[in-house]
């Protein structure tokens, strides 16, 4: 059955206008700030802005640290996931708040949490750094804050994912002599496949976000710890133009980022039969 447009089903047409105001002044609210990026910045000034020697150094660092990030979050966030989707009892579930706790607190604390753990004076660098070396403020640094915000949001969605998944047919899989991993790799998988790949594009649209984190445990250093958003704070103190188009640029990032994802369901979906009716 195909959906009713939005404001027809739920709008005017069936006398609920209320309901279509309080959505629109939410609306207007939410898009207004990204209009006016655009409006703010002539072609010209935006061109110039991007010829500033933080623009490129910070693209570039921040498409490596998130692509990183969004590497290692996905290769030991979907077992984890898989594992807290099936798991039972109180002690899966305190995991579970605990693993979530990094998406309710302030950036800047988790920035301490991190220096106050993996710095060169850490609760772990005896252990790390034997030689004195440290991690802290390095673009190493930048991808382990990238991971510790952003990983929660990915678990938080492949879970789910993973419940929604048929658990008679993993049932039946085992009973056939199924390993483990290929039951995990051949059924539950492809079949949660779709929250995984939103709650990746999730994940790396926030990695790409970071900023306080980061700021903390990693500097903002150009080059090497300056991602874009960092590049952003530092244009503001100097040139408002050059902090217009950096924020244009991550703007452009992440809808090309949250386009893409989209695609990639829809494909996904259409490959798997699981089209719209």
């Amino acid at each position: 059955m195909k959906r009713a447009p939005l404001f027809r089903e739920h709008g005017v047409r069936t006398g609920d206008g209320l309901l279509v105001a309080l959505s629109a002044v939410l609306v207007v609210f939410l898009f207004a700030p990204l209009l006016g990026l655009f409006a703010r910045l002539s072609f010209r000034d935006f061109m110039v802005g991007l010829d500033d020697p933080l623009v490129w150094p910070a693209l570039r660092l921040s498409l490596f640290t998130t692509s990183t990030s969004l590497l290692i979050t996905v290769l030991f966030g979907t077992p984890l996931a898989f594992r807290l989707a099936r798991a039972e009892g109180r002690l899966a579930r305190a995991l579970e708040i605990a693993i979530e706790l990094p998406i309710v607190i302030p950036p800047a604390v988790a920035g301490v949490a991190l220096l106050l753990t993996f710095g060169r004076r850490g609760l772990l660098a005896p252990l790390l750094y034997p030689t004195g070396f440290s991690l802290t403020f390095t673009s190493a640094a930048v991808v382990m804050a990238e991971v510790f915000v952003s990983a929660p949001f990915f678990v938080r969605a492949a879970s789910s994912a993973f419940r929604a998944v048929d658990p008679n047919l993993l049932l039946v899989a085992r009973t056939l002599g199924v390993s483990p991993l290929r039951t995990f790799s051949g059924i539950a998988l492809p079949l949660a496949a779709r929250g995984v790949i939103a709650g990746a594009a999730l994940a790396w649209a926030r990695s790409l976000a970071e900023f306080g984190a980061t700021l903390m445990f990693a500097g903002n250093y150009p080059g090497r710890t300056q991602t874009l958003p960092l590049a952003i704070y530092t244009a503001l103190e100097s040139d408002m133009r050059v902090a217009q188009s950096l924020s244009l640029v991550l703007l452009l990032v992440a809808a090309l980022l949250l386009f893409g994802a989209r695609v990639g369901l829809r494909v996904w979906r259409g490959a798997s039969g699981q089209g719209e009716s």
